[in-house]
């Protein structure tokens, strides 16, 4: 069997480090620690999918929390069909969430007292070309991150209930 060739980088391409949710996450990650949540978890995992932020929000007289929240990180380009990501939260998605959350208590007790939430994130990601215009970046709502502006578009507290 002959040697394959190594494959070309295309520079249209997604960044390769890191994919474009994962710069999503951390833009949203840095916004919320800088609103003074606290990131308990990043990407857990379980059978029933991934959690993509677990924050807490400390209580102001001591290092304990006085919340969780759950949040749902979507990063979409500008041509997307999916109303920048709030469609993709269907029911479906929505219990999924749930029954993830359920085991992420599960297998951290001692959160299981604090009211939970789950929060929506809506990042806009462009790839950028040519010159780039610098100032609305702000390293917290706006970043630009391997050769990608990221934009924090919207936030949605408390974005669904279960039923």
């Amino acid at each position: 069997m002959p040697a394959r060739k190594p494959s070309t980088p295309n520079p249209n391409s997604r960044p390769q480090n890191d994919d474009t949710g994962a710069l999503g996450e951390n833009l949203v990650a840095r916004w919320l620690e800088q609103q003074g949540w606290v990131i308990v978890h990043r990407r857990w995992h379980c059978r029933w999918g991934e959690l993509d932020l677990v924050v807490g929000q400390p209580r102001p007289d001591s290092e304990q929390l006085s919340a969780i929240a759950f949040v749902e990180v979507k990063t979409r380009s500008a041509q997307n069909w999916d109303a920048d990501g709030k469609l993709a939260i269907t029911p479906q998605k929505q219990a999924k969430l749930w029954k993830a959350a359920q085991l992420f208590l599960l297998a951290s007790p001692h959160f299981v007292d604090l009211p939970c939430r789950f929060d929506v994130a809506l990042v806009k990601c462009e790839k950028l070309t040519g010159a780039v215009d610098l100032s609305d970046v702000d390293g917290a709502t706006v970043a630009i991150v391997q050769g990608h502006r990221l934009t924090l578009t919207e936030y949605i507290r408390a974005a669904f209930t279960q039923d």
